[in-house]
């Protein structure tokens, strides 16, 4: 695991973006994988103006979204399907049949997983994974447990992955309970992955998953085993780390 340390959630994302752009300019049918949440906000706005300005083209770019809540329609301004469409799909060049996301209105979710699972398959895999990571050490909706889930599953999202979320609800009370999820077995089959830690809110998560042991109790732990990640966080984040980076 490559890491690297920033003064600033703004320098973080200008990273990221380069970071994304150049893998595009490398690849230029790159498969993404892509996660929701506060922290890849400003990296998304970025490859938006990026887009704009004729630095990265999305044309040929297929996406995978991380999860998304089950019972949401993919229209629901809460759901991740519409927080990609508002943050990144509107701003970039990408073509609709690209896009894939989970569908948390199916009527046999099971048979969505499956039909997800083999969706990533068929494209070969996801060749740059974008991660977050929860205060509680997730990464995707792949909760701590006794175990790492490895395929696209249904996860019974844990209190403390609600209370964090429930900003983006008008009540505390309204985040989901269920939702589905890209497995880690998924996640760990990535060529390459991009880790995204901002705000004094991860420093402990961010700790578990660079330093504590590797285990199913802090999932972003099992990254330490991929061949190719790289830690972009900013200082409060990396509290705990200290100053020392590539490890």
């Amino acid at each position: 695991m490559k890491v690297r340390i920033n003064d600033s959630y703004e320098e973080l994302s200008e990273a990221a973006a380069e970071f994304v752009i150049n893998h595009i300019a490398y690849k230029p049918n790159s498969v993404l994988g892509l996660a929701a949440g506060g922290t890849p906000l400003l990296l998304y706005k970025l490859l938006g103006d990026a887009c704009k300005e004729g630095r990265v083209d999305f044309s040929r770019v297929r996406t995978f979204n991380l999860d998304e809540y089950i019972g949401l329609p993919a229209d629901h301004p809460q759901s991740y399907r519409y927080f990609m469409q508002k943050n990144l799909f509107d701003h970039i060049n990408i073509r609709d049949e690209n896009i894939m996301s989970p569908d948390g209105m199916a009527d046999d979710i099971a048979l969505e997983c499956g039909r997800y699972r083999a969706a990533i398959e068929a494209v070969g895999g996801i060749d740059l994974m974008i991660l977050g990571i929860g205060p509680n050490a997730h990464i995707g909706f792949n909760e701590p447990g006794n175990c790492f889930v490895p395929d696209t599953h249904v996860v019974e999202l844990s209190e403390a992955t609600r209370q964090a979320n429930a900003r983006f609800f008008t009540k505390p009370e309204e985040p989901p309970h269920w939702a589905i999820s890209v497995g880690v077995r998924e996640i760990m089959f990535s060529q390459n992955i991009l880790l995204l830690a901002s705000g004094a809110g991860k420093t402990q998560a961010l700790w578990q998953a660079v330093r504590g042991d590797i285990t199913p109790e802090a999932p972003a732990s099992i990254l330490r085993l991929h061949r190719n990640v790289l830690l972009l966080a900013d200082h409060a984040a990396a509290a705990r780390l200290g100053d020392k980076e590539d490890e």
